[in-house]
């Protein structure tokens, strides 16, 4: 393995800013081509960590369409599909012979990878596109556009990934030709990094609920780590006095009924977890395009719905624990208690439910990640409801 490949498979794992510190240390021509064998957008964020100078002189030593390429990519948003674009290779006008075009890819196809001959008009306009099956069975004296498929498929290159994957759902191509506003051919995005994109999109959900952000990796300094987490530990810390001022509200309550103590982790713990599962099925929805504009309310109900069935569920098995252990204490009115916990289940699971959907959805008419510190504001609700819920019931119902 060459330096660059060594270079390249150490700096994957690393955040943007961590790997381009890395690479300060090596020659323009060994991070260039260390940066070519990275994804296109994990380049660009590379590119973007590095000095202004640095950066310039990567270009310098990097072969010109690649070169051009990373400018192209970084007009994009960091979300959009041009950022994932690779340079176009084996594109023609539709006058070239099929001949002709066999023997300019011949050389080509020895050092590179392509799957598709791409027809531009003299404006740089994708025309059609041309198969290998197509081009090897054709005669050699026809023209690519006798044999091309006119109106491809084409993805825009200011498109959101998200919008983009909804749309290749169906269509399970290894390329993806790119083009621009004006319908010009701009660069290819493989199916492959697309998936991979989407994946790790995904996978990143489970930290940003936590308060984790999406730029932490496994090799991130640990004081920069601390320095992502800690703000996010201070607000779960302001929102978790919240829930203890709920149980302040009632102290006089806990004071008298003691027993209930044993039932509030009871009740934030199943609470919590309805609040997740509806939380993450949202999120899913959100992520693969599932959820269609109107769809909200439709959304909200059912996950209030299931919170009632659910809550029913547990609530009469945490109903006939709570009556068990108060009559083995012999509590005053150990029914009404079983009977305040199994109500108390109830509303608190539909709570959890109905919470665990609009907190992703309010995030995204606010216009922040729906994903962002998720469990923190769901966990905030649950406790505060489910505890408020059971002190308050046991205030009004046992006397």
């Amino acid at each position: 393995m060459n330096i660059a490949a060594e270079l390249a498979e150490e700096i994957r794992t690393r955040s943007a800013d961590a790997a381009a510190r890395k690479l300060e240390q090596f020659a323009p021509s060994e991070i260039a081509t260390a940066l070519m064998q990275l994804t296109p957008a994990f380049a660009q964020d590379v590119l973007a960590a590095l000095p202004d100078a640095r950066r310039e002189l990567l270009f310098s030593a990097a072969p010109e369409p690649v070169a051009r390429q990373w400018e192209r990519n970084a007009l994009y948003g960091h979300d959009a599909i041009g950022r994932l674009m690779e340079p176009v290779i084996g594109a023609f006008t539709p006058e070239w012979t099929v001949g002709e075009t066999i023997e300019a890819l011949r050389e080509r196809v020895k050092s590179m990878l392509i799957t598709y001959v791409w027809v531009l008009d003299g404006e740089g306009r994708l025309s059609g596109i041309v198969t290998m099956r197509d081009l090897l069975f054709a005669t050699n004296p026809c023209t690519l556009r006798e044999v091309m498929t006119k109106d491809p498929f084409v993805l825009q290159a200011a498109m959101p990934l998200r919008d983009a994957m909804k749309q290749v759902l169906d269509r399970h191509y290894p390329v993806y030709p790119v083009v621009d506003a004006a319908g010009r051919l701009t660069g290819l995005v493989r199916g492959q990094a697309m998936f991979e994109a989407q994946a790790i999109e995904i996978s990143l959900q489970a930290g940003s609920m936590m308060g984790v952000e999406k730029e932490e990796r496994v090799a991130t300094p640990w004081h920069h780590s601390l320095k992502l987490r800690h703000p996010w530990l201070q607000l779960n810390l302001l929102t978790a006095f919240l829930a203890a001022a709920v149980v302040g509200l009632f102290q006089d309550t806990l004071d008298r009924l003691v027993i209930l103590a044993l039932f509030l982790p009871v009740l934030a713990g199943q609470s919590g977890n309805t609040g997740c599962q509806a939380l993450a099925v949202t999120l899913r929805g959100m992520t693969l395009g599932e959820l269609k504009p109107g769809a909200e309310r439709r959304l909200v109900s059912k996950e209030a719905w299931l919170g009632c069935l659910n809550g029913v569920g547990v609530g009469v098995a945490a109903g006939v624990g709570m009556f068990i252990t108060a009559a083995g204490q012999h509590q005053a009115r150990p029914f009404m208690l079983g009977f305040v916990v199994f109500l108390a289940m109830i509303g608190a699971c539909v709570a959890s439910g109905v919470s665990g959907a609009l907190v992703p959805l309010t995030l995204k008419r606010l216009g922040f990640d729906p994903a962002t510190a998720s469990s923190i504001f769901l966990t905030t609700a649950t406790d505060v409801v489910s505890m408020g819920m059971l002190l308050g019931l046991a205030a009004l119902l046992v006397h």
